[in-house]
């Protein structure tokens, strides 16, 4: 299947400095070299702990901060090399929605006057721009006369919607989700996601879902990338990932999933790490969760595990000893690098 969108070794590095000259002293790796892609009406999510790089990857995606290495193309043209004139043409194909829905929407607006804020700044909104703003709020499930109300008299689940649909007003192909359901009820939630999945089946549109929420991705996604400082540890389809856990992180994640039959969440082994998350500033040499590894040996100190499929099914993970592998079925680094 062709990727609508692809990003390769994309790198993001915050300066630290100190002093009165503010010299640099050092940084912040907060992506460390990224691979992915995500074909039109399929989702990739980005999982992770908060502080993995997750939404930073979102920003670097829709190029609202720059990156420091890499490349993110969308379709034919690279994102990351377009000069303003184009960019500002191509931006109307990918949109991120935020999650915080209250603080994203100006409280001085109205909910017209915010849907139709990127139509006017494309030059589209005298083409029939009171219509589309009508037509996008009946879209996301919101009523014709919402739109002459302010963000602060909705509920956080309604405010949402509006943020949907202003992402949705410049016909997107790609739709960055940050965290979109993170700050809103279960029942509200489930709304949500649901008017997600039907938009994206009506409309054809590649979602790039970021959340921390296990259940919320499982209902969601279609491929999983799990990221830890700044990298990703493992990928791979949704059956893949909550079936057959390769790396010793996401398997110490799913294991702290809720699980609403109490005989079920008693046969469950409950995985709880040890230690801090390290410092994305000066992570540990070799493999960066080695220091919350039950399974970590002298080599994970010395050699980065290379983010490698190590069976036949296009299941990646970022591991010296990873688990539940088939041998029969295994395929090691070595003989990967000899076939390439």
């Amino acid at each position: 299947m062709t990727e609508l969108l692809r990003v390769e070794g994309l790198v993001k590095h915050f300066p630290i400095r100190r002093g009165v000259l503010r010299r640099q002293v050092g940084v912040v790796r907060a992506v460390d070299g990224l691979d992915f892609g995500v074909a039109a009406g399929k989702t990739l999510s980005l999982v992770g702990e908060s502080g993995c790089g997750k939404s930073t990857t979102g920003r670097l995606l829709a190029r609202l901060i720059e990156p420091t290495e890499g490349r993110v193309w969308l379709e034919s043209d690279e994102l990351t090399a377009l000069p303003p004139a184009r960019l500002r043409a191509r931006r109307r194909d990918i949109q991120i929605m935020f999650q915080d829905p209250f603080s994203s929407l100006s409280p001085r607006l109205t909910v017209a006057e915010i849907i139709a804020e990127p139509l006017r700044v494309q030059g589209l909104y005298r083409a029939g721009g009171r219509n589309r703003v009508h037509e996008l709020l009946e879209l996301v499930g919101l009523r014709t006369e919402h739109a002459y109300r302010y963000p602060h008299e909705f509920s956080g689940g309604q405010r949402q919607r509006i943020g949907l649909a202003r992402a949705l007003a410049l016909e997107p192909k790609v739709l960055i989700l940050d965290e979109p359901v993170s700050a809103l009820d279960v029942s509200v939630q489930a709304q949500v996601v649901n008017q997600l999945q039907d938009l994206q089946q009506r409309l054809g549109l590649a979602y790039v879902f970021i959340s921390h929420n296990l259940s919320v991705v499982r209902h969601l996604s279609d491929q999983i990338a799990v990221m830890y400082l700044g990298m990703i540890v493992e990928q791979g389809s949704r059956e893949q990932l909550y079936q057959r856990p390769r790396h010793p992180y996401t398997k110490a994640l799913l294991s702290a999933v809720p699980i609403p039959d109490p005989d079920r969440r008693e046969e469950r082994e409950r995985i709880r790490l040890t230690g801090d998350v390290p410092s994305v500033s000066n992570p540990p040499s070799g493999c960066r969760f080695r220091t919350r590894c039950w399974k970590a040996q002298d080599v994970c100190a010395t050699t980065p595990p290379p983010l490698a499929e190590l069976t036949a099914d296009g299941h990646l993970s970022a591991c010296h000893f990873p688990e539940n592998v088939d041998p029969a079925t295994s395929m090691t680094v070595e003989s990967q690098d000899q076939e390439r």
